[in-house]
């Protein structure tokens, strides 16, 4: 009897949309989830902090220390929340003679300015004299406001900053990926660490970690694996060779009830995750995910067979216990 074991996803355990831990470099947040499940319908959704739309600061024509901000749409606290439009009023520095005051949407999705220490010249540094404040982990930066005197009087445009990516937090920048085989979120690079403590804007996310069952009577499993070939072409005096690379599908068999009713059958076409163990009394295994097909054949007096393949976006990944 082989030792052999193969499983599929047959079912979802549901998050409900929660908070990811930082890993430490502020590019990939991880999730308590060993994998994320794409199947139809318990695929995740990531919803990072940030606006996604509007937010323009503009001046507030006639009024002294203030500025409108426009309608805006944005990712709070793992919901999509719209701010109206709103003027804000502002606070010149006391003491010195520069401050910086930075437009928020606070945890109540409204708009509020947060001062920055106040100095004798602008700084880029949060917490510094005359730098931007670090803001509440809970709240989402859509400008600055540089004031560089004591004396009351209307807003310059020159004054407002909105850079996206430096004064104004966007949703959707820096770009990230989903790993599904690691139930995180990688970004293309460092989210910036200007809130409160240095650490970087919240990233939230719904998903359904799979629940594995047995498939019974399988067999021939072959995981799917990169082949490279080779080809080149003539010139004077040689060859120039290049390679390329091609990933084939995994595939298995099993041998069903009615090839119907069975529920690996009824999945066919969904994107699952699948575990193989050479050895079922050790825990090194290969994991793949990609859509099944199924083909099945119907023997005169035997049982009935499916042949089915796993077609993976990328190379099914080898995991040591």
């Amino acid at each position: 009897m082989s030792n052999q074991l193969l499983q599929y996803e047959a079912g979802q355990q549901s998050v409900p949309m929660t908070q990811l831990t930082d890993s430490g470099d502020r590019k990939v947040f991880e999730s308590d989830a060993e994998m994320f499940s794409k199947r139809s319908g318990f695929a995740p959704v990531v919803l990072p902090n940030g606006v996604l739309t509007g937010a323009q600061i503009s001046v507030d024509t006639g009024v002294n220390d203030s500025v409108v901000v426009g309608n805006a749409t944005a990712n709070l606290q793992g919901q999509k929340v719209t701010v109206a439009q709103d003027s804000v009023a502002l606070t010149r520095a006391a003491v010195d003679t520069h401050v910086i005051a930075s437009i928020v949407i606070n945890a109540s999705g409204a708009y509020e300015a947060i001062n920055g220490a106040e100095g004798t010249t602008f700084s880029e540094t949060r917490g510094e004299a005359g730098g931007p404040a670090l803001i509440p982990v809970d709240a989402i930066e859509v400008g600055q406001v540089r004031l560089s005197a004591q004396a009351v009087a209307e807003v310059a445009s020159s004054e407002i900053y909105q850079v996206p990516g430096l004064h104004k937090e966007m949703s959707l920048s820096p770009v990230f990926k989903v790993n599904s085989q690691a139930g995180e979120v990688s970004f293309a690079a460092a989210l910036a660490p200007i809130h409160t403590g240095g650490v970087s804007k919240a990233v939230y996310a719904s998903y359904a970690e799979p629940i594995f069952a047995d498939v019974d009577l399988a067999s021939d499993f072959q995981p799917s694996e990169n082949s490279h070939s080779l080809s080149s072409t003539e010139v004077y005096g040689g060859a120039i060779a290049s390679t390329s690379t091609s990933l084939n599908a995994a595939s298995f068999t099993a041998y069903l009830e009615d090839g119907i009713a069975d529920p690996l059958a009824q999945l066919e076409s969904e994107e699952l995750f699948f575990k193989f163990f050479p050895d079922r009394y050790k825990n090194n295994y290969i994991v793949e995910q990609g859509k099944l097909g199924m083909s099945r054949s119907y023997p005169a007096g035997g049982r009935v067979q499916g042949d089915f393949t796993i077609s993976p976006e990328s190379r099914g990944v080898s995991v040591v216990g």
